[in-house]
């Protein structure tokens, strides 16, 4: 008899292990999902504002444009800190709205750049992203700590950004290595974004209930949130970077 609950107890647990694998799956695949949705609205927008004189005199002008460069940094704040206070209907509005606005400011890389070097540099970064996020999702060193200090350096770019825009801006060589280094710090965030996903689902998933599953539906709109911006950021770097000549 012990025999034989040994021999199904192990089965259980195979079957459990198959349906969090299943659902892994799936919870990647909308996160992916979600993410690709945002860059196709983002640079729809964006290449819609750049071919319109009049949009870019509404929303690239004060006051208007303050709102467009801080409300994604806003939007960040409230989704990240009030995350469980919100429900998923909000957490999407507001994820969609980031998407929108960033859409809005990424106009201005399309009046700069050629339409072949924005290609150029949307292909450089996907297979960047895409090596990267692999890497997070396939590793099994534990990338934790380098996530962090990577978040705490973003929140010092954040701060060097914000001042140079009120301060009077960068020379083209400080330009420079600020691009350089949010591409590195994006870089690493990718990955280390990728396995926090992976990570934050298999060790929900594992208790199940309602509560599991509502709060995988918020994880999946802030993991593509966490992905997206480094992917829009790894792109505005590369094209700053290395795309100015085409």
């Amino acid at each position: 008899m012990s025999q034989f609950d040994t021999v199904r107890s192990g089965s259980f647990a195979g079957d459990r292990a198959a349906q969090i694998d299943e659902g892994l799956r799936a919870h990647m695949n909308k996160v992916y999902g979600l993410m690709s949705a945002a860059l196709l609205v983002t640079f729809g927008l964006a290449y819609v504002v750049a071919q319109s004189p009049a949009l870019q005199s509404v929303l690239l002008v004060s006051p208007v444009v303050y709102a467009v460069i801080f409300g994604p940094l806003a939007f960040v704040l409230v989704m990240n800190f009030a995350l469980h206070k919100l429900s998923v209907s909000t957490l999407n509005l507001l994820f969609w709205g980031y998407a929108a606005l960033t859409g809005v400011s990424l106009s201005v890389i399309f009046v700069m750049f050629s339409m072949s070097a924005i290609i150029s540099g949307l292909l450089y970064t996907a297979v960047a992203f895409l090596g990267l996020s692999l890497t997070g999702y396939l590793t099994k060193r534990n990338l934790g700590p380098i996530g962090q200090v990577a978040s705490m350096m973003t929140w010092g770019l954040v701060a060097w950004g914000i001042g140079s825009f009120f301060f009077g801006g960068m020379s083209a060589n400080t330009a420079w290595y600020f691009n350089l280094a949010i591409l590195g710090v994006f870089a690493v965030l990718t990955a280390t974004s990728t396995q926090d996903i992976k990570n934050t689902y298999i060790e929900v998933a594992s208790h199940g209930g309602d509560e599991a599953r509502e709060f995988l539906d918020k994880a999946a709109i802030i993991g593509s949130l966490q992905l997206y911006i480094s992917f829009i950021a790894m792109f505005r770097s590369i094209m700053y970077l290395f795309m100015g000549d085409e």
